[in-house]
């Protein structure tokens, strides 16, 4: 997918490409991971689904809930989902930067040739 130290680095085209389809695929992991805070808070917490989806939404921003959880239930699904989505928002920008930090770090391999 990338190139090696002894290629020169990617065209701009395709750099542009590859971060948008990095950006792409942490769109989407941020999409299921909200999808699943959204089911989650409303079956563990009878949460209504705009409720579910604010709760969900902080969480993965880092934030916090806006609800504090009532059941046993809810708040075993709470801790974990909270955990979940640390990882989560790590995971998406480590997604977005890579293309960039391979770019930078590349270029200064590039220029020493082979040696």
């Amino acid at each position: 997918m990338y190139e090696s130290r002894h290629q020169p680095p990617a065209h701009p085209k395709v750099f542009r490409r590859r971060v948008a389809l990095h950006v792409l695929v942490a769109i989407g992991v941020l999409a299921a991971s909200l999808g699943l805070g959204m089911v989650g808070y409303a079956q563990f917490e009878g949460l209504a689904w705009i409720d579910a989806y604010v709760d969900a939404a902080m969480l993965l921003g880092g934030m916090g809930p806006v609800h504090t959880p009532v059941t046993f239930a809810g708040k075993l699904f709470a801790g974990g989902y909270a955990l979940f989505a640390g990882l989560v928002f790590i995971a998406c920008a480590s997604l977005a930067i890579t293309p960039f930090a391979h770019r930078l770090l590349h270029r200064f391999h590039w220029d020493e040739g082979d040696r």
